[in-house]
């Protein structure tokens, strides 16, 4: 199984619960000092959780399953400081 295989599998296994908030995600690249760049697809996007996501679930998926990934990040993270992100207290 190469590294991109060994990648998707995690993935899948988190999967079911970015689905059901209406999200998802893709590999949109392994670099070569492997580093695994990410598409945070539909509600996951524009989620101001979307750094917390990334971060305490698809990372932490992803390095216990493939060790040799060092770093992961997402490509259209909406920054904290963009004038149209919430901040999780102001969702509610």
């Amino acid at each position: 199984m190469n590294l991109l295989e060994k990648v998707e599998n995690a993935l899948d296994t988190i999967r079911p619960y970015l689905e059901t908030d209406g999200g998802n995600v893709t590999i949109e690249e392994i670099t070569p000092d492997h580093v695994v760049r990410l598409r945070l697809l539909g509600s996951c996007g524009s989620c101001p959780m979307s750094v917390m996501t990334l971060k305490a679930g698809i990372e932490q998926a992803i390095k216990k399953a493939v060790p040799e990934i060092t770093r992961v990040e997402a490509v259209n993270l909406t920054d904290v400081d963009a004038p149209g992100a919430l901040m999780p207290e102001r969702l509610h």
